[in-house]
């Protein structure tokens, strides 16, 4: 042993010993470089590696032909859930056969559009539906043809506003007696006919553009769908809510449009049920054939008044709806535009 020890220049002892440092050394580092990596690899790294890899797994379905759809948020995650209440609400909601029913319809469908606002601005839906990229632009067609049908409703509000205020003016500069308001009434009527012509005419675009719908399973595309359906249903009932109905004032081709309302309410008692507009237009038809329309003019002003009001309402709901369709298109254009 001394005899090989002894063998070993000095100079090849320090020689090895500074080359097992340095390997030791070198294997030291690398597993600290390694230690370091993992350290480094946040959360919000693993939740972007799942989803990589979700969509790795998607690419490869849709290429075996065995699709099945991956739904992040599922319908359990609360913000569906919260939509799926509101969906369910305005599907047993009555139909707008008073302004209070219309408001109210509304109101509904507004915080339905929040939610649904609320659950485009979570990570994992615009991740998600970032590569299901058809059925994302189904959904962008369809927001744009909501749009144009809100569109619609909002302006036969304010044309019936404009008939509604002129009959007001007339009114108040009554001077020529009951013979110079008989034809402010024809006036009224007229305009009303001519309205309705332009209502039946959004109902049946109404109806063929319902006709367009987008068919998928996951979640959130889902519910934009049936968001949409409900929205077209409650828009329709809108316009049915400002269409003539009396006999007297049907326009040609009016069982075309009473076909695309469906059929009437009827009340409690039996009787056909009329809300706000109708009830104005059959009082304004009954001073046709009324000898004195003083006794009249102050329970017309009134319903004039209240019927404005309900207008007023209903219009601004509108708007919001309008504002939040807009948000819902632009929130879909950035994330198939993603």
């Amino acid at each position: 042993m001394h005899e090989m020890t002894g063998n070993v220049r000095p100079q090849e002892w320090d020689s090895g010993l500074r080359l097992a440092r340095y390997k030791y050394t070198r294997v030291w580092e690398a597993c600290l470089e390694k230690l370091s990596l993992v350290e480094k690899i946040t959360s919000e790294k693993l939740t972007s590696l799942l989803l990589s890899k979700m969509a790795s797994s998607i690419e490869t379905s849709k290429i075996s032909g065995h699709f099945r759809s991956i739904s992040l948020p599922s319908r359990s995650h609360p913000l569906a859930t919260t939509a799926e209440e509101h969906l369910s609400r305005l599907r047993s909601s009555e139909a707008a056969s008073s302004s209070s029913l219309a408001s109210q319809s509304l109101g509904e469908l507004k915080s339905l559009y929040d939610c649904i606002d609320d659950l485009l601005q979570l990570p994992l839906t615009q991740q998600v539906l970032s590569h299901l990229r058809s059925p994302a632009e189904d959904s962008l067609d369809l927001s744009l043809m909501h749009l144009d049908v809100c569109g619609n409703v909002r302006e036969a509000f304010s044309q019936t506003k404009e008939c509604i205020q002129e009959l007001k003016s007339s009114l108040r500069r009554r001077k020529g007696g009951d013979s110079s308001f008989a034809v402010e009434v024809e006036a009224y009527i007229n305009s009303r006919k001519k309205l309705n012509k332009v209502i039946s005419k959004y109902l049946r675009n109404l109806k063929k553009e319902g006709s367009k719908k987008a068919s998928h399973n996951e979640a959130t595309l889902s519910i934009l769908t049936e968001a949409g359906e409900i929205s077209v249903s409650v828009f329709g009932s809108l316009l049915g809510f400002l269409a003539l109905t009396s006999a007297s004032t049907k326009p040609r081709g009016w069982s075309r449009v009473s076909k695309l309302l469906g059929p009437k309410r009827v009340s409690r008692d039996g009787g056909k049920e009329t809300n706000e507009v109708q009830g104005l237009d059959a009082l304004v038809l009954s001073l046709r054939s009324c000898k004195d329309i003083n006794n009249q003019v102050g329970d017309l002003s009134k319903r004039i008044e209240e019927l404005e009001a309900s207008i007023r309402e209903i219009e601004d709901e509108l708007e919001c709806i309008f504002r939040r369709l807009v948000k819902l298109r632009v929130s879909l254009l950035n994330i198939v535009n993603h």
